[in-house]
């Protein structure tokens, strides 16, 4: 039977007592986890994978959960991330809304859900939660830690922060700190959802659409940026939209770029928090690894790890290129082997989840 077999569907623990936070805490706060693959008899297989803001701990299918995993592509038996040989954590972010305490959740506390009351985010938070699940899990050190966007962010801290409980390190479209750039676009994100009025100051019924007009725009400014310019030229070009607009709306959907953003937004209504996107969003904001020492290089300095590897995008605007070799830069000066990979991939900074012509061979070779 292959190792992938024995993975299950999500899972979840409760922590005894409160969790201390970098702004505050939260009282016996609950983790939701999947894996998949063996552990071995000297534990030392683990790999634990940080998601991005959006996605669940599901990360790839198997017997308990056969639908598909987030990174179905990279994680399983004879993949990149080959599950015959590793076993594979991956654990909802703290914050989140799929399992894991977050602004959504009730708090033991009041017996009334968090909502803003919620103390701000930090991903620093997010990597301690993950080092509470190793805990949770008997597994001192990892084979490797790995992130991509928001995921490799939380990387970086673990590392950082918990340097003995990692040999390696990989990072994927990232960066030790957000630039202005992407924290001005993701402050709008934010913007959108908190005008829309049923919002509420974060009250809104829950569940229930909730700012549904404010999460569509949300999502729609995302996933513009999350792709590059280059690729919707490509994809779509001036294409009509096949659906007429209606007569009386000189505004309607004429192009086929438009009725796409539209459907992917939504579909993203109703699938996640507003709140719990609020504070993903901010938390990438807030994170600099500099934070931790005075400076990126004494913040890598704290590493302990024996290699790492930093894959970048050229298309990638939200992490530029230029973010991925400064990362890769510092960690070199700490760390005896260090890779760079330089990706042309059209598709900008979602390209680890849909260029695995290219992202295979890269990941496969750091593992």
């Amino acid at each position: 039977m292959p190792e992938h077999r024995t993975a299950t569907a999500r899972q979840s623990f409760t922590l005894p007592d409160r969790f201390a936070m970098r702004r505050g805490e939260i009282e016996i706060p609950t983790l939701a986890y999947e894996t998949v693959g063996r552990l071995n008899q000297g534990r030392d297989n683990a790999v634990l994978v940080f998601t991005g803001l959006s996605p669940s701990a599901h990360i790839a299918s198997s017997v308990a959960d056969p639908s598909s995993g987030w990174w179905e592509d990279m994680v399983g038996p004879d993949k990149p991330i080959d599950t015959n040989r590793y076993h594979v954590i991956c654990m909802n972010s703290l914050g989140s809304c799929f399992g894991s305490t977050g602004p959504a959740s009730i708090d033991p506390a009041t017996n009334r859900t968090y909502r803003l009351t919620f103390p701000v985010l930090s991903l620093e938070d997010i990597a301690a939660a993950g080092a509470v699940l190793l805990d949770q899990l008997g597994i001192g050190r990892l084979a490797a830690v790995v992130g991509a966007s928001m995921g490799g962010m939380t990387a970086l801290a673990f590392a950082m922060l918990h340097p003995e409980r990692t040999a390696a390190l990989l990072t994927i479209s990232s960066a030790a700190r957000s630039l202005p750039f992407s924290i001005a676009l993701r402050s709008l994100q934010r913007e959108m959802i908190r005008r829309d009025p049923e919002w509420k100051n974060g009250d809104y019924q829950i569940p229930g659409p909730g700012p549904a007009t404010g999460m569509r725009l949300a999502r729609k400014l995302g996933m513009i940026t999350y792709r590059s310019a280059e690729e919707w030229e490509t994809r779509f070009g001036r294409e009509r939209a096949t659906d007429e607009s209606p007569a009386n709306s000189p505004f309607g959907i004429d192009f086929e770029i438009e009725s796409y953003l539209e459907a992917h937004a939504r579909k993203f209504i109703g699938t996640f928090d507003a709140n719990c996107y609020l504070y993903l969003s901010r938390a990438m904001d807030l994170f600099d690894a500099a934070d931790h020492g005075g400076s990126l290089k004494q913040a890598l300095e704290r590493m302990r790890l024996d290699r790492a590897m930093v894959i970048g995008v050229e298309t990638d605007f939200l992490f530029p290129i230029h973010q991925q070799e400064e990362l890769a830069q510092g960690l070199k000066t700490y760390v005896k082997d260090v890779r760079f990979a330089r990706l042309d991939s059209m598709q900008g900074h979602d390209s680890f989840l849909v260029d695995m012509d290219r992202f295979r061979p890269a990941i496969a070779s750091f593992f």
